[in-house]
């Protein structure tokens, strides 16, 4: 008889061992006699595009999808894993992407959610121990939050440095962490390192899936590369190199992962002259030119994004002024901007930028239905063709264009969202972290994309936290730091770490 999360006979020495895993979707073979063999005590890496068939290893592992075919080892033994309780048991914890936390409740309630500390009679929770619990996880992390703080008043990077203190908490012998540090800043990336090599210490064992090709140079032992559902290979991180890497994942050379095209710059098309939004940033002025790309840096909190949504007329501003092709532009909402040629590609494209449960042919068409309606008929033949057209010009990989646009890689998503502004009579592009979460074939594509905009004569404006995506793609690089511009380098003298500089307070040399 199998019993459900414990271990049932004896095998090899690796941690884990998943062996010749296979998961089938109707219509799409997830996962296709994949091997994943872990050592105990190191940080191994799971990597591949988006769509490779990172995610459904890891849901079987958590016990939230059962393997059509394939065994799993735990600890040198076969384990039998069919609810994510059975994971648990055997001391399997996954750290998702996306937050799984309540926001009304405090951050030790959330740590300790399913599994309060209570009294004897098992009727009241013992809330002063629960506090000092977690107090002393959130202090192994460095983080200086009082566990009593609800979730709500966090930032991201808060919210996502509190579900691993949760994951962490549960004395977990197996941490799966899913692109961890998405939102949260170089200090605290560097925090949860740190945290990771002790622990490590201590035996603990990591499965890290990030597209971030420095952090897994930085932070892991080994690599695992997936491609299209099946498994490529397993090595040690020192026998690769980040080229090899990408090679590896995507089946082909990237010759250029920053395909920067030389284009003709034109005159001043958009301007912004003492923008100030008092408390986010104050007195900011800057230009762009037809062809040129500019880009803004920062560290995290440095009032970029907040920037870009005042120029969009997302947030009001207290004063300053905004300007377009020469003329002065009252822009109080985004259709005030839209109508001026202003578009932007948010941050969050799934809260902002996209309906989820929309199809992606509604998804484009949504900001641009003026253009396929007559009398308030809406024209379904002209809207559908447009939109197959501008799709397939963009290459979203989608089985058709009625699929929920959930149901996309990051990529693909983010490629849905240029899609729908391209419909539109473009003069400025403002893309705010426009390949954040996406793989390394996907973001050669994206920064394919921004070089023909450019070279069409479109004003670019990119906001980045990737130095490399920042001085692979700018002809400009402007710092801000405080809600301030700290300094402006060109092309040609940028350096990363005169961005560093100029972004921690220092002075352009």
């Amino acid at each position: 008889m199998h019993l459900r999360g414990v271990v049932l006979e004896a095998h090899q020495n690796y941690v884990l061992e998943m062996k010749d895993i296979r998961k089938v979707f109707p219509g799409v073979v997830a996962c296709d006699g994949v091997n994943l063999n872990v050592r105990k005590g190191t940080v191994h890496a799971l990597v591949g595009e988006n769509g490779a068939g990172k995610s459904t290893m890891m849901k079987i592992l958590a016990g939230e999808y059962i393997p059509d075919q394939g065994e799993i080892y735990f600890q040198g033994k076969k384990a039998v894993i069919s609810s994510t309780r059975d994971a648990l048991n055997l001391g399997i914890s996954t750290v998702y992407q996306e937050l799984n936390l309540v926001p009304e409740m405090t951050i030790a309630e959330n740590i300790f959610l399913g599994r309060e500390l209570v009294d004897s009679s098992r009727m009241f929770v013992r809330f002063k121990d629960l506090y000092a619990q977690a107090g002393k996880y959130l202090q192994e992390l460095g983080l200086k939050y009082d566990p009593r703080t609800k979730i709500n008043k966090l930032s991201v990077s808060g919210a996502q440095m509190v579900e691993i203190a949760k994951g962490i908490s549960r004395g977990a012998s197996l941490i799966v962490l899913d692109e961890p540090t998405s939102a949260i800043t170089d200090s605290e990336v560097d925090v949860l390192f740190t945290q990771i090599r002790n622990l490590k210490k201590k035996g603990i064992t990591f499965i890290y899936i990030s597209h971030k090709m420095n952090e897994i140079f930085s932070i892991s032992d080994d690599v695992t590369v997936m491609r299209d559902g099946k498994w490529v290979g397993t090595h040690g991180i020192k026998e690769m190199n980040e080229k090899k890497l990408i090679s590896l994942m995507v089946g082909r050379e990237l010759s250029e992962m920053f395909p920067k095209v030389a284009c003709d710059i034109g005159e001043t098309v958009f301007e912004v002259k003492n923008l100030t939004k008092k408390g986010v940033f104050s007195n900011i002025s800057l230009s762009v030119k037809k062809g040129e790309i500019l880009g803004i840096s920062g560290l995290m909190g440095a009032g970029r994004t907040e920037l870009a949504r005042a120029i969009f007329g997302l947030d009001s501003i207290d004063s300053g002024e905004i300007l377009v092709e020469g003329r002065k532009a009252v822009i109080k909402s985004p259709a005030d901007s839209i109508r001026q040629g202003v578009v932007m590609l948010p941050e969050d494209r799934k809260q902002v930028g996209l309906v989820l449960i929309r199809s992606v042919l509604e998804n484009i068409g949504l900001s641009n239905l003026d253009q396929f309606t007559s009398y308030e008929l809406l024209n379904i033949r002209k809207e559908r063709k447009v939109c197959a057209d501008i799709a397939k010009r963009v290459g979203v990989k989608a089985h058709n264009l009625q699929v929920q646009v959930k149901t996309l890689s990051g990529g693909n998503q983010q490629k849905v969202v240029i899609c729908k502004w391209l419909l539109q009579k473009l003069k400025v592009l403002i893309l705010d972290e426009p390949t954040r979460g996406i793989d390394v074939g996907a973001k050669s594509e994206i920064h394919r994309l921004m070089g023909e905009f450019a070279k069409k004569g479109m004003a670019v404006i990119m906001i980045s936290s990737e130095l490399p995506e920042m001085l692979g793609m700018s002809d400009r690089i402007m710092v801000m730091r405080e809600g301030e511009i700290s300094g402006e380098l060109t092309r040609e003298e940028a350096t990363q770490e005169k961005i560093m500089t100029l972004a921690m307070g220092g002075r352009k040399q």
